[in-house]
Order: structure tokens, then C-alpha cells, then sequence
């Protein structure tokens, strides 16, 4: 299983320094990293970014993402959802909100299996 990194700042007067610091204090094992170009917008849906979309179609099943902080690839819960479930992925934040929550995607029950 693969470790995924994606880095994303908004403007080019910003830099990863913050992210890189976070990511590398977690001693994340052999990172393939994505990095968005500066400018790409918070406003995008995550499956609408450039990189975020290469990242997805690199990953497989049962592989992580990581990201520094939960903005810097979602801004609501529904999206946390729609990366998750979409692939069947774990999303590890590693700072500040989420950061202390198991995000990870587990395949559903199919809808026959339960009587009713």
C-alpha cells in the first residue's frame, strides 16, 4: 500500500514550508508526493484539481493520503466523504482539525446481504 502525499497552497506568495515541516515530522516511509501549482483554488472541489486527480488515478485500494492540514485538500465534511469513499482510500491529517480521527475508507456491506 502506497503512502500518498498532496501538498496545495492558494496564492504564489505562499510556499509548503509549513506543509514539508508537518509532513516530514511524521516520517511518512516511501512518499509519493503531488503538488498542486501555486494558485491552485481552495474554491475547487478536490476531484477538480489537477494533481489531486493524478493522485487518484495513481492510487489503488487500501492506500494512504496524507495531507499537513485538513484545508489544504477539503473544506467541508462532504468532501472529506467523496475523496474517501471514491476510491476506497484513508486520508491521514496530520495537524490541527481531523488530526486525531481514523479516515479511513472501508468498503460497504452490499445492500442484499441484511433481511429485512
Amino acid at each position: 500500500m502506497a503512502n500518498l502525499v498532496y501538498k496545495r497552497v492558494s496564492t504564489d506568495q505562499q510556499s509548503t514550508d509549513r506543509q514539508n515541516l508537518v509532513l516530514g515530522e511524521a516520517g511518512i516511509e516511501d512518499p509519493v508526493v503531488f503538488e498542486e501549482h501555486a494558485g491552485t483554488s481552495s474554491r475547487l472541489h478536490p476531484l477538480e484539481r489537477p494533481k489531486f486527480g493524478e493522485l487518484l488515478a495513481y492510487a489503488r485500494p487500501g492506500d494512504t493520503v496524507h495531507i499537513s492540514e485538513m484545508f489544504r485538500l477539503v473544506r467541508s465534511t462532504g468532501h472529506v466523504l467523496d475523496v474517501l469513499h471514491r476510491d476506497r482510500l484513508a486520508l491521514r491529517i496530520h495537524d490541527g482539525a481531523l488530526s486525531a480521527m481514523d479516515l479511513t475508507a472501508r468498503p460497504r456491506a452490499p445492500e442484499s446481504c441484511c433481511p429485512r
